[in-house]
């Protein structure tokens, strides 16, 4: 697949070390020589690796590039506190795709740290990567491209379901960070 990568920090650059292989990975970026509307013109998949406060000015240069595509978001809606900046009645990938109406929006990745997301592993132990979405073959795609990087993937079910996957992500950072647990530490669904 063409994957299209507007991002090129640790989460875009940790996605696009995992995904090299077995696809053709373009970013877009603020940098000029990386323009982000050319990118998502280019792609099939549109990973959308801003973070949370940066996404409305994206969209908003993306246009109509996104239209009948899918569009990844990686997103943590976080406040400057650490904090939820949406939720309960909504969230961050449920806004991007009003924001983005003729998109598909899955929600994946957020719940792993950008240091794992490039194989989908913690040493032998494989993560579990949730995916959310309401268009089946948009969820299909993602799901393929986290199983392509070595994820444990998880249907997750619909897109309103990142009002799940956002806290997820919020109590990993948690994990990591403030409670001193490191970045390699995840999630794994243990299944009978």
């Amino acid at each position: 697949m063409k994957v299209a990568i507007i991002g090129k920090g640790n989460v875009g650059k940790a996605i696009a070390s995992g995904l090299r292989l077995k696809h053709e990975i373009k970013f877009g970026h603020r940098d000029p020589n990386e323009p982000i509307r050319q990118a998502a013109q280019w792609g099939e998949v549109i990973i959308l690796a801003v973070p949370y406060d940066a996404a409305q000015n994206v969209v908003k240069e993306l246009g109509s590039a996104t239209d009948g595509k899918t569009v990844i978001d990686v997103s943590n809606a976080l406040t400057d506190n650490m904090e939820l900046a949406v939720g309960f009645t909504t969230s961050a990938a449920e806004e991007l795709q009003r924001m983005l109406p003729k998109a598909y929006v899955v929600k994946a990745f957020n719940t792993v740290f950008a240091g794992n997301q490039s194989t989908g592993r913690i040493g032998n132990e494989k993560l579990s990567l949730f995916v959310a979405g309401d268009d089946r073959k948009a969820k299909q795609n993602v799901m393929s491209l986290g199983t392509d990087i070595g994820f444990d993937v998880v249907d997750a079910g619909p897109l309103k379901n990142a009002r799940c996957l956002e806290p997820m992500g919020l109590l990993m950072i948690n994990l990591g960070l403030l409670l001193r647990m490191g970045t390699k530490i995840g999630y794994k669904l243990v299944r009978e």
